[in-house]
């Protein structure tokens, strides 16, 4: 190795196991400056809501494995429906084959799905949906003989993926990728519109730029990974009310917000929306293993529906429906079906509110605000990053601070007990925080 040994602290200041210490250097991590961070927490198994640690000790999972766990971990129906496929058939390619798993849960999407999203594109990561939603969106137009229409309109604090593509399609000012400037492909980018005035600034800006915009991405009701903003389900509706007006495709991004997190089954359903595209990740597998998916409406497939080559959709992810990552999502869908899944979402949003509220009095925090299962403290400044982390590990809870929220996406099969404990940790490390 040419790089010097990262610094061996652990987080949650338990032993190093043996296999991180001979690991550890050979790994690059997420999100990380890898110089001076402290070993990442050491998990050895996954039970219920938590995550076991190597020396045994469990820490309520508050993010749900970045939104992807719903129904928690090691769900015995999932579990039982991944081990039979496993067994029959644990992948194949897509191109040019069909199997069981994928079209069932292709046509148990569209059943789901608002209105006429129909058409299922699968893909392998969220990002990846994103990506292909986009070539749909430029290719629709190129389809009907129409050029010049390549550019998007996403939001201030859009979160829409890593890779170069959707990137581009991120804050370009305040988002991680805003060092890339130039680098990625120039978008458009406005406030997320909740007044009037808002909306008749938008109204301009589609009129006067409607024959350069392939269409308008948003993530519906909950900016994620851009700092948790939420904005109400009549912003989303008179959204697509003028992309109607002007003609304009609309790509609702649901990776992080689909599959009950913000109430509903799907974001869009509470402003009686239906996206044009949707893109679908995360949760879809329950957070078994990674798939995802691109669904389109009638209006799009149909400008695809063609014998010429040339109009076909040239994209094929590899691992694309993955048939052991297909048979998680329908095992989840059953429990969605079987389960009050949906009902708990608000149960879990009171439980948020109420556990969250008396953060609002400490000094630093600016807001505190609740989503379904999604509870925020935002502050003035978050600093101590480290600090910060670990004091919550030693509280028995993991959560991933970020900017300037402390946030929580729990799983959506958390007891109440539960619940109260991820809180309380919350109140109690975030008292002290002030006074570091």
């Amino acid at each position: 190795m040419t790089n010097p040994p990262s610094p061996i602290r652990q987080l949650h200041g338990g032993p190093i196991p043996a296999w991180q210490q001979a690991g550890a250097n050979y790994v690059w991590s997420p999100y990380t400056p890898m110089k001076t961070a402290p070993l990442p927490i050491p998990v050895v198994a996954t039970e219920g809501v938590c995550l076991v640690l190597d020396d045994g000790t469990r820490l309520i999972d508050g993010m749900a494995s970045w939104w992807t766990a719903c129904h928690g971990y090691n769900h015995p129906h999932i579990l039982t429906k991944v081990t039979q496929q496993l067994q029959r058939m644990p992948h194949v390619m897509f191109g040019g084959v069909h199997h069981e798993p994928a079209l069932r849960l292709a046509s148990r999407l569209a059943q789901l799905l608002p209105g006429d999203l129909d058409h299922v594109f699968f893909s392998d990561s969220g990002s990846v949906s994103v990506e292909v939603a986009l070539k749909m969106a430029v290719q629709y137009w190129l389809n009907r003989g129409v050029s010049g229409r390549s550019k998007f309109l996403s939001f201030r604090h859009a979160y829409h993926g890593d890779t170069t593509g959707a990137m581009s399609v991120c804050d370009p000012v305040s988002s991680m990728h805003s060092h890339f400037k130039g680098f990625l492909l120039e978008q458009f980018t406005l406030g997320v519109p909740h007044t009037d005035e808002d909306f008749s600034e938008l109204d301009r800006f589609l009129r006067d730029r409607r024959d350069s915009l392939a269409g308008v991405i948003i993530e519906p009701l909950v900016q994620g990974a851009g700092g948790m903003k939420f904005h109400g389900p009549e912003s989303f509706a008179r959204l697509r009310q003028l992309c109607d007006q002007h003609e304009m495709l609309l790509i609702a991004d649901e990776i992080a917000t689909g599959f009950g997190r913000t109430g509903t089954m799907f974001a869009c359903e509470q402003a009686a929306v239906v996206p044009d595209i949707i893109c679908v990740g995360k949760a879809l597998t329950a957070g078994t293993m990674s798939l995802a998916a691109t669904i389109a409406t009638d209006r799009v497939f149909e400008e695809f529906w063609s014998a010429d080559p040339a109009k076909a959709l040239m994209h094929g992810p590899t691992f694309m429906a993955n048939p052991l990552a297909c048979a998680a999502a329908n095992a989840s869908l059953d429990l969605f079906e079987t389960e009050p899944r949906i009902a708990r979402v608000a149960e879990i949003e009171e439980g948020l509110a109420q556990g969250l509220e008396p953060c609002r009095e400490l000094v630093g925090v600016v807001d505190v605000r609740t989503k379904g299962a999604i509870g925020v403290v935002q502050v003035a400044e978050l600093h101590h990053l480290e600090q910060l982390r670990a004091a919550l590990v030693a509280e028995g809870v993991w959560l991933r601070p970020f900017s300037d929220i402390v946030y929580m996406t729990p799983p959506l099969t958390i007891s109440d007990d539960e619940l109260d404990k991820l809180c309380s940790a919350v109140r109690l490390v975030m008292a002290q925080w002030v006074t570091w």
